[in-house]
């Protein structure tokens, strides 16, 4: 190992530790790590850094196209998946094909055009049922994968919704959790207008007590990856805050005033 990549582990490992104990002894606030699936090309960077700083978060997945050319619900990923939930995270439907809401239609249904799968780049009209198969689709998968069910949460892609689409996902049983706004941590912005550091001032600044934030486990567009580069000192600076880090879903009644 080259003395500089020693060094700079060494210098991880020391604020963890003391991250770790500045938390347990003044953990006043909670915030709400999210990571949508993405193309999963951090996703083991990621399961690192929480595993490192013993953190919780919550995984919203879809069946979306991955760096290795292949899908974030295929066999390939199920070792991935069944280690996160061995680890005690937590996970909900991100629609199985990133199935994004476009407008409500004529009589109660929605428009959605999905990314991923036979009807991609099509808009579509989804009554409930179609609507429901979609979000459940990825529970029934996770459950093949993991032997265990997702929570009963969703999150619409791209934050998109109308009242008569939480209600579908409502009558399915499933809760929709957006993101608070200063808990949007832009790992999907572009580099050079919104370096890493940037971001990650922003965010240990502005996130606040009760937040959800969002971020993805890998990004096409993004040149320079947010995480791994942000993902771990933003954990030591809200612990430093006196953050703990929950999962989902939490048990305030008001969590749709809380989240996008």
């Amino acid at each position: 190992m080259k003395c500089k990549q020693l060094i700079h582990l060494i210098t991880v490992l020391v604020l963890s530790s003391l991250s770790f104990s500045a938390q347990t002894a003044s953990c006043n606030k909670t915030t709400y790590l999210t990571f949508d699936t993405g193309n999963m090309a951090v996703a083991e960077k990621v399961a690192e850094i929480l595993k490192r700083q013993d953190v919780k978060a919550t995984f919203f997945l879809s069946n979306e196209k991955t760096f290795r050319n292949d899908f974030a619900l295929d066999d390939a990923w199920k070792a991935y998946w069944q280690e996160r939930l061995k680890e005690g995270h937590h996970f909900g439907s991100h629609t199985y094909d990133h199935t994004y809401f476009v407008k409500d239609g004529p009589q109660g249904e929605v428009f959605v055009k999905s990314q991923f799968g036979p009807k991609a780049g099509t808009a579509v009209l989804y009554n409930e049922a179609s609507m429901c198969k979609e979000i459940r689709k990825v529970d029934i998968r996770f459950a093949e994968l993991t032997g265990q069910p997702l929570q009963k949460i969703w999150r619409a892609p791209g934050g998109k919704t109308s009242p008569n689409l939480i209600r579908m996902g409502d009558m399915c049983g499933y809760q929709h959790l957006g993101w608070a706004p200063s808990g949007f941590l832009g790992d999907e912005l572009n580099s050079d207008k919104y370096p890493n550091s940037a971001l990650l001032d922003k965010a240990s600044r502005e996130i606040k007590d009760g937040d959800i934030t969002m971020a993805h486990l890998g990004i096409w567009s993004r040149k320079d990856p947010w995480a791994p580069a942000v993902l771990e000192q933003l954990i030591i600076n809200l612990k430093s805050r006196g953050f703990c880090f929950g999962i989902l879903p939490k048990a305030d009644k008001n969590l749709a005033n809380k989240s996008k």
